[in-house]
């Protein structure tokens, strides 16, 4: 029978890890099949029953249920518990469910093996403090950056963010307005604001020369940001449709104990329309 796979988030009906997943499956030659599915907030749990009661084997989890999905009482992985977020779940016959956090990984992938920035020695900014963040700041202090700053709206909220990854590597947080005068060389945007065409509130002249800004969303979701990025001279600025492949392959090794290769789902998808 083939197995099921999914997504589920909201929104979530412009995903493109289904034709993802459909090109990995191809690639690999696995028998599966994978949707999405949306799924409020605070619906997490039974959604995630009413799947594995229908057969399903894994899912992938995006905004804005990371955070819900740690809770759920899966066996988390180390990532997945240093996080307290995970946005893949597998769900094996015997009723165990394992959680992980591919988004890290994923975002260290791009930036580094497809895009050679270098992060090490590097001041970083990182842009909101929901789950996506939980899920890249521990991949990303293990990197080697010389300083890291959490800005979030709600700067208490960014705060318990940062007391959960005691480091070597110096680690504030703030608010938005505290980052005037303040001059950063890569600058990771990890809110949602591009889902609705806004932009964090972020002063002008933060870039260092050779700054690189990194939007982990994609298409229209990360234009706000990237043309933010570009206004202010940055010399590189890039969406996370590469990260999103490259976490989808960590996510499908561990569903599938194969691990497809990406370059070429990731020119696929950006030679597509739309």
């Amino acid at each position: 029978m083939t197995d099921h796979y999914a997504v589920m988030g909201d929104p979530v009906s412009h995903s493109k890890s289904p034709a993802i997943h459909a090109e990995f499956a191809r690639q690999c030659r696995q028998d599966l099949r994978y949707t999405a599915i949306r799924v409020p907030s605070g619906e997490l749990r039974a959604a995630v029953e009413r799947f594995r009661a229908g057969g399903g084997r894994g899912l992938n989890i995006t905004v804005p249920l990371k955070e819900e999905a740690s809770g759920l009482g899966a066996q988390p992985s180390a990532r997945a518990a240093r996080a307290g977020a995970a946005n893949t779940l597998k769900l094996e016959p015997d009723g165990r469910l394992w959680a992980d956090n591919t988004d890290g990984p994923g975002l260290l992938r791009d930036l580094t093996g497809n895009h050679r920035v270098e992060l090490r020695g590097r001041r970083l900014l990182l842009l909101g403090a929901g789950g996506a963040t939980r899920g890249i700041l521990g991949p990303l202090l293990d990197a080697g950056p010389r300083e890291v700053v959490v800005a979030n709206r709600t700067v208490e909220r960014a705060r318990e963010l940062v007391a959960r990854f005691a480091c070597a590597v110096p680690l504030s947080a703030c608010g938005f307005e505290s980052l005037q005068g303040e001059r950063f060389e890569l600058v990771v945007n990890a809110t949602a604001a591009g889902i609705h065409g806004q932009l964090p509130p972020l002063p002008a002249g933060i870039l260092a020369p050779g700054a690189v800004c990194y939007d982990l969303m994609y298409g229209a979701g990360a234009a706000p940001f990237l043309s933010w990025a570009g206004e202010q001279g940055a010399a590189l600025a890039v969406d996370g449709l590469g990260m999103l492949v490259e976490q989808a392959a960590e996510s499908f090794l561990l569903w599938r104990d194969v691990r497809p290769e990406t370059a070429a789902v990731i020119a696929m998808l950006r030679a597509a329309p739309g």
